[in-house]
């Protein structure tokens, strides 16, 4: 199959340039899927899915176009290339629109690219059986496991063609606790594996969330308003930090000059203890992104190193628009460094705070300004974990919270897509009634 999408890939940018193209990128996928559906704690589902994209880029007189198809034929390949020059036309000419130079070409294979289908609803079945017998409050309302084998493709009209077939399993899952007519809110649990060697209840933070979603059916709020310790979990850490480092550190508070980091690389930003980057080719990411969309050989980097600013994450056109590096990935796959402390130690340190397990707000401002709802919460009072909190609002500054920290845990969830640790920062307002 790589050797029909390199062909293909080849295909694709000889139309670009007949076209017209001065110069020309094509991405090129074919993806299989094998999914298990299960819903109200019963299999609902099992189907296999087949997926085709191509994605065209092409640049001609300092103009690009951009089209993605669902087909990559040769009737649809000219007609694709056809449509990116026209695209191309109708766009203001932009001299720093380019992609990757010829470099060392690359062929990787990993993960699980040949399914276990009768393990995989193996480990499905023994989920449910230990989510009823050991938190028997809790209801999986949806579950989709699934397995994905991906054959991509990347190449341009500077000699770069890197290839990649790749497996892996997926687990989403909603669920929530239920006693009588009372009723938590709801939880995701996401994960991702290149093996099934360990019941699926072991992967991140399944087993640790599932028995939280019993302890939040019921539920106080706190009184009145008060300034805390927000201590976020590593799925809220992904969430919250990761709007901030994209708002912050990425193309789009770049190129506008909202940033507040805009003038500081290689400054502080953020406390010393704090080192958080997008590592794809870290060993504990699963299947993490080895090619960017431009066409360079990612590579791990950090954007915070020991509180500074190492790095910014940005595209090559960005980086030639605006006289900086090149982001040296375009991936999500945060890892953030531990710190030497347990959690248990830090969150005896809190004399009163919020355990916050999801986020639900809106964009920050561009300063930095949050406030939203704090779900999947609990209480912390005088050094302990408490009860469980209805939606309580909680707001800040995402700039200066950085300065606020309290500590980064020891403990760390690696979830396949993220390696995180729990962080606690100080200075959070948090509203009750």
């Amino acid at each position: 199959m790589i050797e029909t999408l390199k062909q293909t890939a080849l295909k694709a940018l000889a139309a670009l340039t007949e076209a017209g193209a001065d110069k020309g990128l094509c991405s090129v996928q074919y993806k299989i899927t094998h999914e298990f559906n299960v819903d109200g704690g019963e299999f609902s589902l099992f189907r296999t899915l087949f997926d085709k994209q191509l994605k065209l880029n092409a640049v001609a007189g300092g103009r690009k176009g951009t089209v993605t198809q669902n087909r990559y034929d040769d009737e649809t390949l000219r007609s694709a290339a056809a449509t990116c020059l026209s695209a191309a036309e109708s766009a203001e000419p932009d001299e720093n629109w380019d992609f990757a130079p010829m470099a060392e070409n690359t062929d990787v294979t990993r993960g699980a690219t040949d399914p276990d289908l009768d393990r995989l609803f193996f480990r499905c079945k023994e989920l449910l059986e230990q989510v009823k017998e050991r938190f028997p409050k809790v209801m999986i309302e949806q579950f989709v496991v699934s397995h994905e084998e991906i054959f991509h493709v990347v190449a341009d009209t500077c000699g770069v063609l890197h290839s990649t077939h790749e497996g892996s399993y997926t687990l989403i899952m909603m669920y929530s606790g239920h006693e009588g007519d009372r009723a938590s809110s709801f939880m995701i649990s996401t994960a991702q594996t290149a093996d099934l060697d360990r019941p699926l209840i072991e992967l991140a933070s399944i087993e640790h969330d599932l028995a939280s979603a019993e302890k939040q059916i019921d539920t106080v709020n706190p009184s009145g308003k008060f300034e805390g310790t927000m201590v976020l979990t590593p799925d809220c850490v992904s969430d919250l930090l990761g709007s901030l480092l994209m708002q912050f550190a990425g193309e789009d508070g770049l190129l506008n000059g909202t940033s507040p980091w805009k003038d500081k690389l290689h400054q502080p930003v953020a406390d010393e203890r704090i080192t958080i980057g997008l590592a794809p080719l870290d060993e504990r990411i699963v299947c993490g992104k080895r090619v960017t969309e431009e066409g360079f050989v990612a590579e791990n980097f950090d954007i915070i190193h020991n509180g500074r600013l190492n790095a910014f994450a940005l595209g090559l056109y960005a980086a030639n628009k605006l006289h900086l590096p090149r982001g040296k990935n375009d991936s999500y796959n945060m890892v953030m460094a531990p710190g030497d402390k347990p959690l248990d130690e830090i969150i005896a340190s809190i004399d009163r705070g919020i355990l916050v397990g999801r986020f639900s707000g809106g964009k920050p401002a561009s300063n930095g300004d949050f406030s939203g709802v704090a779900k999947n919460s609990f209480l912390i009072e005088n050094g302990k974990v408490g009860a469980a909190l209805s939606e309580t609002m909680i707001s800040g500054n995402l700039a200066d919270m950085l300065f606020r920290l309290r500590g980064v845990s020891a403990e760390q969830v690696q979830s396949g897509y993220t390696v995180l640790p729990y962080a606690a920062f100080d200075g959070i307002t948090i509203s009750g009634k």
